[in-house]
């Protein structure tokens, strides 16, 4: 394999990661997230998808830092 398909394929494994951690933030944890819990609307949850898809390492170590503090 050459040096392209690596990328590649490290791309894709941190976008399906990203995807994962996304869809199971918004689902459970982005009200836990927050200093002071609120409701989320359906289409402000599909609005957050896509930036804690990319950003979902900063996302992810939120999300267990709100866990373990609860």
């Amino acid at each position: 394999m050459s040096v392209g398909g690596v990328v590649l394929v490290l791309i894709g494994l941190y976008a399906a990661a990203g995807l994962c951690v996304a869809v199971a933030f918004v689902i459970a944890g982005v009200t836990r997230v927050l200093p002071q819990p609120m409701d989320f609307t359906l289409g402000a949850r599909l609005l957050l998808i896509p930036g804690s898809a990319a950003l979902w390492p900063y996302v992810l170590r939120r999300w267990l830092k709100a866990r373990s503090a609860a």
